[in-house]
């Protein structure tokens, strides 16, 4: 071989191997806009994983958004700037529709894994006859964690109404304890009394869902509809709350409730995976239940869908966002999501069973769905209005400086012009 082949044989040999370690340029490179909850983004990193090792032609960047209405904010702008992600993790249910699904998001009807995920779940992500999202997580709970060994200590049991839960705050009081943490610089956590209540509302105003769209029912002029307000007030006037609740945040109250510096956190059970994320050691020290309300005879479980994952129709890959969607609806996405963040309620995947080593919280919240008539979806799952203020709302009664009352007259003109805004019939 002469010096000048050997020359351009290096040469072309060394060009090989630069191409061979550059990315392909058929290389698809995704963006997955999420939450920023500890449990969602190991979820989301986990799944991510998982579809570029079965996908390597295909990469994908996670970005983080806040939650609550500066999240809602964030998702409502950069879909109407057409600067969405090419796809992202959303509310199902009435805050879905406030998006205009039909204008802004991609059908996924006919995804391959739509074929195994529960009808329960599609109804709250379709709008005019399609199904716009796959599920992100299990169905899970409204109401509230409980220390089970400040329970155990304090001979407390599981309360059926709101006296003896009150009672209970009591006895944790006197002990010395925090009886219910609450996180009020974390806004949106502020609303788990008025919305964990609905169980309650429905079964004393069986038609309230109805007439509440309709615009023949208020909250500020339903008795049953007004308890989650006076709730909000009645724990703060009593003293049970944490001295720095206007400070605390959604990772100071699972903490909290978790190594027993209080006995209570209202919350839905989407926080067990964050628990088991960040306090392992002391996930079967939490419990779980219901939110109570006046009649033990009928206690039962307010029920939310999970968040959804959605492809804005401004996508420029659109085929590839689909297939990464339908890996994330499919048994196998189910699976990995409950080995990253275990289970938070019931499986909304046919062929995605539970695992036996539940934790306690989802153990005492499995119950409610095993009886006929113990569990109702949320109101923003039977109805496609939620006032966005609601939050400020909350923390405003949460905080001693609003009175139910006013709060919730409030709270009816912020439904009234989210009404109007959605175009709903005789507002």
């Amino acid at each position: 071989m002469t010096k000048r082949f050997r020359v351009i044989f290096a040469t072309v040999s060394a060009l090989a191997a630069l191409i061979a370690a550059s990315p392909s340029q058929a290389e698809t490179k995704l963006s997955f806009l999420i939450d920023n909850s500890p449990d969602t983004v190991a979820a989301a990193e986990a799944l991510v994983t998982a579809y570029e090792k079965k996908t390597p032609d295909v990469s994908i960047d996670i970005e983080q958004r806040p939650g609550g209405g500066e999240g809602d904010n964030i998702i409502k702008t950069r879909l109407a700037t057409g600067e969405m992600t090419d796809v992202f993790l959303y509310n199902s249910g009435s805050l879905m529709q406030a998006i205009k699904p039909g204008q802004t998001l991609v059908d996924l009807s006919n995804l391959p894994s739509q074929a195994n995920v529960n009808e329960s779940f599609k109804a709250v992500v379709r709008s005019d006859g399609k199904v716009y999202g796959v599920p992100f997580g299990t169905a899970q709970g409204g109401g509230i964690f409980y220390n089970r060994k400040i329970y155990q200590e304090l001979g407390l049991t599981v309360p059926k109404t709101w006296a003896e839960f009150m009672a209970n705050n009591e006895k944790v009081k006197a002990a010395g304890k925090v009886a219910v943490a609450q996180t009020y610089r974390d806004t949106w956590t502020s609303q788990l009394f008025v919305l964990a209540d609905y169980y309650n509302l429905n079964a004393a105003v069986p038609n309230f869902a109805e007439d509440y769209t309709s615009n023949k029912i208020k909250y500020a002029t339903t008795p049953a509809a007004m308890k989650g307000f006076e709730h909000l007030k009645e724990v703060h006037d009593a003293g049970l709350i944490n001295d720095d609740f206007g400070a605390a945040s959604y990772d100071d109250g699972l903490r909290m409730v978790a190594t027993g510096e209080a006995a209570h956190y209202p919350m839905l059970t989407f926080a067990i995976g964050a628990l088991k994320q960040d306090y392992s050691d002391n996930l079967d020290d939490v419990g779980f239940f219901a939110q109570p309300g006046d009649d033990a005879s009928k206690n039962g479980l307010t029920v939310w869908m999970p968040a959804a994952l959605y492809i804005p129709a401004a996508s420029k890959h659109i085929d590839e966002a689909r297939k990464f969607a339908d890996f994330v609806g499919s048994i196998e996405g189910c699976k990995i999501m409950m080995a990253t963040n275990t289970v938070q309620g019931p499986s909304l995947v046919n062929g995605c069973p539970l695992p036996a080593d539940v934790p306690p919280a989802v153990k005492d919240m499995l119950p409610y769905f095993e009886t006929k008539g113990m569990t109702t979806p949320a109101l923003e799952f039977s109805s496609p209005i939620k006032g966005p203020s609601l939050e400020q709302i909350t923390v405003e009664v949460g905080s001693g400086i609003r009175q139910p009352a006013n709060a919730a007259a409030l709270y009816d003109d912020d439904v009234r012009k989210q009404a109007k805004q959605l175009g709903i019939p005789n507002w």
